[in-house]
């Protein structure tokens, strides 16, 4: 848990940057740079590629600061923007590799053949899989996304929500239960597709 005095000087950092203070901008990424880096590096699966997302997040954080004036924190923000970063990577990663095409189930390379186009495919796996978790539980919703959306451990989750982790492991079952489920009733013709996404995020 982070405690009164830890928040309110990420508060007064959040500020500071706000305000072009470079010093403010290093304290907030050294409190959060190896959490969003363990977040990117569980979706790319690339030491390299994740050293540059990572920094490309930071850079973002700074060239938006003037947005963050009166939050009171970033890391959420950092968590969200890490994650579509690292997808966006992937998606072009995906267009560009030739073999891993040719290495796609024949079912899903002749529906992916059928989509307007690989981007589009893509966006079509992300907003399924949206609808998919929002209709969950919120408490599965919440662990779920903490989990896969954000990259924590079931341990941090399990800290932060006061359950034990086999109760994180259990919620992510039966939400990975399901997700399918309902996919598989409401957009059976995607359900390869989501499937791949969601193997992605673990």
């Amino acid at each position: 848990m982070i405690g009164t005095d830890s928040k309110q000087l990420e508060r007064d950092d959040i500020d500071a940057m706000s305000l072009g203070d470079v010093s403010a901008f290093n304290r907030l990424y050294a409190r959060y740079h190896r959490l969003i880096h363990a977040n990117i590096i569980k979706l790319v699966k690339s030491p390299e590629l994740s050293s540059e997302l990572l920094q490309d997040v930071f850079l973002a954080l700074w060239q938006n600061r003037y947005k963050f004036t009166g939050r009171e924190s970033v890391g959420s923000w950092l968590f969200v923007v890490s994650h579509n970063k690292s997808i966006n990577m992937l998606r072009q990663k995906l267009k560009e590799s030739v073999e891993y095409v040719a290495d796609l189930p024949v079912e899903l390379a002749t529906d992916a053949d059928n989509a307007a186009s690989t981007e589009e495919l893509h966006r079509i796996q992300v907003a399924l899989l949206d609808e998919a978790v929002a209709i969950l539980p919120a408490r599965k919703k919440e662990v779920f996304q903490l989990c896969r959306y954000e990259g924590r451990t079931k341990e941090d989750v399990a800290a932060m929500l006061g359950i034990s982790t086999q109760s994180v492991s259990d919620y992510l079952k039966q939400s990975n239960k399901a997700i399918k489920e309902y996919l598989s009733s409401n957009y059976p013709s995607y359900l390869t597709h989501v499937l791949l996404y969601m193997f992605l995020l673990q």
